[in-house]
């Protein structure tokens, strides 16, 4: 539980990192091409984390397939819901404001802005440390021949 905590915790790092950056010390306008990195530096950073975690887990002994699976799953859900809490307190502090340069801010109530994006941000990072998970197991972990 230590290695998802502590790599889990480094990817949700960089996301508040990026958000600080981008929405308070220099604010990037929402028709930016810049914003296109933000995903981009999100998944990196969540693909390393998966890496370094399963590596970190392997180190102690010979790691099956299916720890590896769930070393990168607990990353995940560490980073999905300490990602989700940051986004709650930044929300709550900020206010209004934080979503007005989503494309749907105009069409839909707020409540129901936070919601889908809560429920985007915590379920794409679960989906995707699945599938990172389930590629960086496969490639790291050594195969028990079955005699």
């Amino acid at each position: 539980m230590k290695i998802a905590i502590k790599y889990g915790l480094l990817i949700t790092l960089v996301v508040v990192i990026w958000v600080l950056i981008t929405h308070f010390l220099f604010p990037v306008s929402p028709e930016s091409k810049i914003n296109i990195l933000g995903p981009i530096l999100f998944n990196l950073a969540e693909i390393v984390a998966i890496y370094l975690g399963i590596k970190a887990k392997q180190a102690g002994s010979a790691l099956s397939f299916k720890e590896g699976l769930n070393t990168g799953l607990s990353i995940s859900l560490v980073y999905a819901i300490s990602a989700c809490l940051f986004f709650l307190i930044l929300f709550l502090i900020v206010g209004r404001s934080l979503m007005a340069n989503e494309p749907m801010a105009q069409s839909y109530p707020l409540w129901q802005q936070a919601l889908i994006a809560f429920a985007g941000l915590f379920f794409s990072a679960l989906i995707l440390g699945l599938v990172y998970s389930t590629v960086i197991s496969f490639l790291l972990v050594r195969r028990t021949r079955r005699y």
